[in-house]
């Protein structure tokens, strides 16, 4: 006898696994996307063209481009690939030395671990940086030192660092003082107190942070590409809208991109639900 309001299968097995909110929400955006680019396709101006006649000839330029890289399009395939890859690089080095950054500057901004004074000074500071667009960074540091990678991974790691910072001390604050005041009482160093009550309670907060943080990072990787001139696949698709005008090589980067995103949102969930939840 099953239980009431429980779903069957076709065969009659009750279904184990019942879609979450989460997979609704992202087959919906999917779902949309898919519509939307059909719709732009069928409506779009081809001029004279027949609409299928057009239809055949983006099919054919995407074909050559992707299967003959140099003889269709501004952007081989390798090229976007690695484009992407380097934007990909550009967020994993500013979100690990912005870890490694916020981690101290937490610890320093926790009420619970240092005196009110420091605790207010940076936290004071840490909110003025975030107010700060993370575009406007990028391009304090492109007029100060120049355009190039420097200038994009100091720009996106100033904003970094205020958002990690803020995420870290206030998980730090939330620590349970009676653990506190045991390690001191018991003649705990600092840093004692931080790796044996304050680190071990809060590993998992401090890693789901982090994760969310490299994702900002790489779209911020992408949008400022072309700003800082830092390449990656953020200039090719600034090149491929504002100047060669190609709707195909922008539609492949987007969709890229895109995709990178989906893969980012599932590694971390994954992570999160087999060493996270677990510890």
């Amino acid at each position: 006898m099953r239980a009431k309001g429980a779903r069957l299968t076709r065969s009659g097995k009750i279904k184990v696994r019942v879609p979450s909110s989460s997979n609704v929400a992202l087959g919906a955006v999917l779902a949309v996307l898919a519509a939307v680019t059909v719709f732009a396709l069928a409506t779009m101006n081809y001029g004279k063209v027949a609409f299928p006649a057009a239809m055949a000839a983006a099919v054919d330029d995407f074909l050559t481009m992707m299967l003959q890289p140099g003889l269709g399009g501004h952007f081989t395939l390798p090229d976007v690939v690695e484009g992407l890859f380097v934007s990909l690089a550009l967020a994993l080095l500013t979100t690990f030395i912005g870890a490694v950054i916020a981690f101290v500057l937490g610890l320093l901004a926790a009420s619970n671990l240092s005196n009110r004074a420091a605790s207010n000074a940076i936290k004071v500071f840490m909110s003025v940086a975030r107010a700060v667009p993370t575009i406007l960074w990028v391009l304090v540091f492109s007029v100060a030192i120049g355009l190039g990678p420097e200038a994009a991974v100091i720009g996106l790691l100033f904003h970094s660092v205020a958002y990690l910072v803020k995420a870290y001390s206030e998980s730090f604050e939330e620590v349970d003082p009676g653990v506190i005041e045991a390690l001191r009482a018991s003649g705990a160093s600092w840093w004692q107190v931080v790796f044996q009550g304050v680190v071990p309670e809060k590993v998992n907060e401090m890693l789901s942070w982090t994760f969310i943080r490299f994702e900002i990072n790489f779209v911020n990787a992408v949008a400022v590409g072309a700003v800082a001139g830092a390449g990656g696949i953020g200039y090719q698709l600034f090149l491929a809208g504002s100047f060669y005008y190609n709707i195909h090589e922008v539609g492949l980067i987007v969709y890229l991109c895109l995709a990178v995103a989906v893969v980012l949102e599932v590694v971390a969930t994954k992570l999160r639900k087999r060493y996270l939840v677990q510890r």
